[in-house]
């Protein structure tokens, strides 16, 4: 590792740190209806809204109650998402004429924009008018990553209650989610953006005249639109000459904080991150990363708060930074040290002190090899790009796959992150009273059947989604007609779709064609049942502990902030979790790793 990723990576976990507190603070006053001067300033707006919508902020629910409207607001977003990309070419705002998204990119992209995978099978430039990004997948970051940080709370005002038959109000959660932290946030962040040179603008973009003018082959259409052939059975092609380029613009500085902070992932761009319109200098690109990992450590934080035990916060962080930092280190030193078959014909890929050698096939020569590996590993949960990692060694590859077959519990998506965490404390706390022959508890609430078998729910679907998902796909001409890598790369190629998809992730590994029927349908199923199959049960167990009265603490109650339950923990946490996959990552990144 060179000393020039030591010192943005010590800068960044120094900031993290030093930041979480106050987040997680400030996260939590909002959530207990602490408002301070923000109450103050944005009461009226919140009011407003419910008085609009005709909510009843006062009055509470159970968790079946909270998961309805929670899946009724999901199933409403779905739709005028999927509605607004059928008929943007009849809606403002779609300076290039961009015409109608095809009904199954339509449904796979609302689908996964409404969950907060917002996994992307389509070129975001070239596909999506402004008015589809600005009105359609721009409020659907906002939405999404609010429903997450909603049921996060229910589970831990659940915790935190005792013998209540309710677990808040969704409209309420959801609302403060957006009004008091994810808007103002955002708003203050795109103003830097802005001021480092993120664009933010409704026009149609600047013309360029190309240094090195080319051409290329174009198929002629015939009147059915379908190309024309000749007697040989090759198509007709014209020749075109191009020596202009169109640079699109758009509202890109006002996308960029909503996608990094409510963990979203979704470029506006193609080459996401990696684009200089989106991250374009150290600045920009140093507040991008810490927004991905600041909530996620805040939320943590937050937690030990609310549940009135700061030991809890703090060794979950203490175990999960754990886990991140051996993770990033292993993806850094892969990446530096390059590919082995490189060596071979001399070519040297030795690390310099700018970060210019290592394996730089796939990645920004502005980043280098050491910050992409820790964009792409700190990331992982979030989904935010900035580097090929269909290029990136089978080594440093393998942390991603492993980040997110974690479910998310090692710093994962904003709210969804801390839940998919508790699941495992659940069955740690469960396994551990097993052990010792006593009832399991955890903060004075005891864990039983119902709670562990929700949690296995939780646990088990996606990865029932994720594994079928992909045999479905190298066994079907539909799923290998869009690998480009045939092989163990190309199983991975596969495979980190779906593991992206029913992780809701959103990261793509590239070299997939994903954007077919085939994919899009398959891959947008295993995002609903990803997403969905989590939440409820994650509500169901609220729901069940929120009713549970509390269990006095004796000498033989499990301590679950010391460093034996920590590591317990991880160990669940990787044998649940990473080994559940085991199998399939070995036919992947792993056997590719000992070919080379």
């Amino acid at each position: 590792m060179t000393s020039s990723t030591l010192v943005q990576l010590g800068l960044l976990i120094g900031a993290t740190l030093l930041l979480m507190r106050p987040l997680a603070i400030f996260m939590q006053r909002v959530y207990e209806g602490k408002l301070g001067f923000l109450g103050r300033m944005l009461g009226p707006v919140e009011r407003g809204i419910y008085r609009a919508c005709g909510v009843d902020p006062s009055k509470e629910m159970s968790w079946t109650t909270y998961s309805a409207a929670m899946l009724a607001f999901n199933l409403v977003g779905l739709l005028v998402l999927y509605l607004i990309m059928r008929f943007q070419h009849l809606l403002p705002l779609n300076p290039y004429g961009l015409g109608p998204v095809s009904p199954d990119l339509a449904f796979n992209t609302a689908v996964s924009f409404i969950t907060n995978t917002n996994w992307q099978s389509y070129s975001g430039e070239n596909t999506m008018s402004v008015f589809t990004q600005m009105c359609g997948l721009m409020v659907a970051h906002f939405v999404s990553a609010a429903s997450g940080m909603a049921v996060m709370v229910a589970l831990v005002r659940g915790l935190v209650r005792r013998q209540a038959t309710t677990i808040g109000n969704f409209w309420v959660d959801f609302v403060r989610s957006n009004l008091y932290i994810l808007l103002p946030v955002s708003l203050v962040t795109a103003l830097v953006l802005v001021q480092q040179g993120v664009p933010q603008s409704l026009s149609r973009g600047a013309t360029a005249t190309l240094v090195q003018p080319t051409s290329y082959d174009d198929p002629v259409p015939g009147a059915d639109g379908k190309p024309v052939i000749d007697a040989q059975g090759r198509p007709v092609t014209k020749k075109i000459d191009v020596t202009d380029q169109v640079i699109p613009v758009g509202p890109v500085a006002a996308w960029m904080p909503i996608k990094q902070f409510g963990q979203n992932g979704g470029g506006y761009y193609s080459t996401n991150s990696a684009h200089p319109f989106e991250n374009p200098t150290p600045l920009a690109g140093f507040i991008e990363l810490l927004q991905v990992l600041l909530v996620p450590v805040a939320m943590v934080y937050m937690y030990g708060r609310m549940v009135g035990d700061k030991r809890q916060g703090r060794a979950l962080i203490a175990a999960l930074g754990a886990l991140a930092l051996i993770g990033i280190v292993v993806a850094v030193v892969a990446e530096q040290h390059g590919n082995p078959r490189l060596a071979g014909f001399g070519v040297d890929q030795a690390a310099s002190a700018q970060q210019s050698g290592g394996n730089m096939e796939g990645k920004e020569v502005r980043f280098g090899a050491g910050m992409s590996a820790v964009w792409g590993a700190a990331t992982t949960a979030n989904g935010s790009v900035n580097s090929m990692h269909d290029s990136w060694t089978p080594l440093g590859g393998l942390v991603p796959f492993v980040f997110m077959d974690l479910g998310e519990a090692v710093f994962g998506g904003i709210g969804c992150g801390l839940y998919g965490l508790l699941l495992y404390v659940f069955v740690a706390v469960f396994i551990a009273g097993l052990m010792v022959g006593r009832t399991p508890e955890y903060l004075g609430k005891k864990i039983e059947a119902y709670e562990v078998k929700m949690a296995s729910i939780a646990l088990l679907i996606p990865v029932l989604a994720i594994l079928g998902g992909a045999a479905v796909a190298v066994v079907t001409a539909g799923g290998k007609a869009g690998v480009s890598n045939p092989g163990p790369h190309g199983f991975s190629q596969i495979f980190y779709a779906f593991s992206s998809a029913g992780q809701n992730n959103g990261s793509a590994f590239g070299g997939l064609n994903a954007n077919t029927p085939f994919y899009n349908t398959i891959l947008a199923i295993v995002i609903l049942f990803g997403r969905y199959w989590i939440k409820v049960p994650v509500l169901a167990i609220a729901g069940s502990v929120a009713r549970k009265k509390s269990v006095p603490i004796t000498s033989g109650t499990l301590a679950t902030h010391t460093p034996l339950f920590m590591v317990m923990l991880v160990a669940v946490i990787l044998i649940v979790g990473a080994l559940t996959y085991f199998p399939a990552l070995a036919l992947g990144p792993i056997v590719e790793h000992l070919m080379i």
